[in-house]
């Protein structure tokens, strides 16, 4: 029964990989932009704040990671216990009757029914347990995400840009933690400001990529394996860069304890930063040994927490200042200001970084985009040029509209994270269980099986408690944006 279990796993899934590997794909896909924009938000909010609410966010963002894995197992039962239904009917259609030999083939299969075999998308379970209204908020809320998604990169890119060109920076006494309005200009003998120039990096990043939507690209192997390597290498010098200045008694950070006027924003930098869970179908389902599916998850969380802490508070301690984009902080210079290093690959790799990391990832999110665009607006109904060509215009043209208004970066991963993450980290997860919960009873008559991969949460009442806190949480920023704009 073992070798018939491989061997439906190894059909159902395609190409497999270790627990290890998964943990590290998880990993990888988790720690990303919102990392860049985590010191910042320490930096504002405190410390001692910034430490707990973190903690809290990972705690909060572990629990609906097991939701949508209970979720995707219930969903492995129910597609199984379709094909038998129409198994069924069909040798009904050809015998008059279901034969003996087959049920006993059937309940061979028992034990895995709820095993994660068959990668169901978020889209995919949202219509097997949603309703029609169900489906539409889902959409929208996706659809909202990923052009905050958009948005970020199309300022993050144009802005390291703009920070490696711009040389002016105030004279060569200034300190590395000095801010250089985007009113100053751009270089010392132009007229032109710095904010003239990003938006003209801007006009320019869209041009270049922006192309790319009308068709389809995919990622390959080896830009991943090109684009992982960047990040850590990236990382790696940002946090030793950082502890160097702290051991040399050079750190110059003097960080509150606590600022609650900081809270909301990092709060929606956490959400940002802790997600993975519209992604999380492509990357458990082809682990081959899920039987500590739980504690990897769990384990993968715990790293990230400690990682992202490390980051942050070697960050926070050496810099008085800290930019909203962390990697701008080690720009390069030439007018002799002080710098964290004078290694000049070092400088220009770092401040580059965003710029080779999100690009690449750019075109793939506005296809994504794109298409479920294409669904929401039920493609079918329009002519092709409608559909196609308008549709990408509809794409790129928001976040184009955006990243010419504020250059923000900060600000746009506070607000995405804070609502749309919200809806897709805490209640598109929550509400999937609850719903996909009220199946099992009669799957497990229909299919067998014992119910594999239950969150440790398995009581309903934890459902609740992260419905409430999505509401909490939501409501206080609400509330912080309008109290600070009024």
């Amino acid at each position: 029964m073992a070798e018939d279990r491989k061997v439906v796993i190894l059909t159902e899934t395609g190409s497999q990989y270790s627990t290890g590997v998964g943990l590290i794909y998880v990993f990888n896909l988790i720690v990303g932009t919102g990392a860049l924009t985590m010191p910042a938000a320490f930096q504002s909010a405190g410390w001692l704040v910034s430490l707990i609410i973190i903690i809290v966010l990972a705690f909060f963002s572990f629990i609906t990671v097991t939701f949508m894995t209970e979720a995707m197992s219930i969903a492995n039962a129910a597609l199984r216990a379709e094909r038998q239904h129409q198994s069924e009917e069909a040798k009904e259609l050809v015998t008059g009757r279901v034969s003996e030999t087959s049920h006993l083939l059937q309940s061979d299969s028992h034990e895995g029914s709820f095993e994660i075999t068959q990668r169901v998308e978020l889209g995919k379970m949202a219509k097997m347990f949603f309703g029609k209204a169900g489906v539409l908020l889902f959409n929208i809320c996706i659809i909202v995400y990923l052009y905050g998604d958009l948005s970020i990169y199309a300022v993050a890119v144009p802005k390291s840009l703009r920070d490696v060109a711009c040389t002016y920076s105030g004279g060569a006494n200034s300190s590395f933690n000095q801010t250089v309005g985007d009113g100053d200009k751009c270089w010392e003998t132009s007229g032109l400001s710095r904010d003239n120039v990003y938006r003209i990096f801007v006009t320019v990043f869209f041009l270049l990529l922006g192309g790319f939507v009308f068709f389809n690209v995919q990622k390959t192997k080896y830009l991943q394996i090109a684009t992982t390597l960047a990040r850590w290498l990236a990382f790696g010098l940002m946090i030793v860069l950082a502890v160097i200045q702290l051991a040399e008694g050079k750190g110059q950070g003097h960080p509150l304890v606590g600022d609650l006027s900081g809270v909301p924003n990092l709060f929606g930098v956490c959400v940002y930063s802790f997600m993975c869970h519209h992604s999380l179908p492509s990357l458990v389902t082809p682990i081959r040994n899920k039987s500590r599916l739980t504690m990897v998850l769990g384990g993968d969380y715990l790293l990230i927490l400690v990682f992202y802490a490390i980051l942050s508070f070697t960050g926070i301690f050496t810099f008085s200042k800290l930019k909203d984009l962390y990697t701008l902080n080690f720009q390069p210079n030439e007018s002799g200001r002080q710098t964290v290093t004078h290694v000049k690959v070092f400088e220009y790799f770092l401040a580059l970084f965003p710029v080779f990391t999100l690009s690449t990832n750019f075109p793939i999110i506005a296809i994504t985009l794109r298409n479920n665009l294409q669904a929401l607006l039920n493609r079918n109904r329009f002519p092709r040029f409608v559909n196609h060509h308008l549709i990408v215009l509809l794409t790129i043209i928001p976040p184009v509209i955006v990243a010419i208004i504020t250059n923000k970066v900060d600000f746009l991963v506070g607000i995405t994270g804070s609502y749309a993450g919200t809806g897709i980290q805490y209640v598109i997860p929550a509400v999937l269980v609850l719903m996909a919960r009220r199946q099992v009873v009669d799957l497990q008559a229909r299919v067998g099986g014992e119910q594999l991969h239950r969150s440790p949460f398995a009581h309903n009442g934890w459902v609740y408690v992260v419905l409430g806190w999505a509401a909490l949480c939501v409501t206080f920023v609400t509330a912080n944006h309008i109290i600070t704009r009024s």
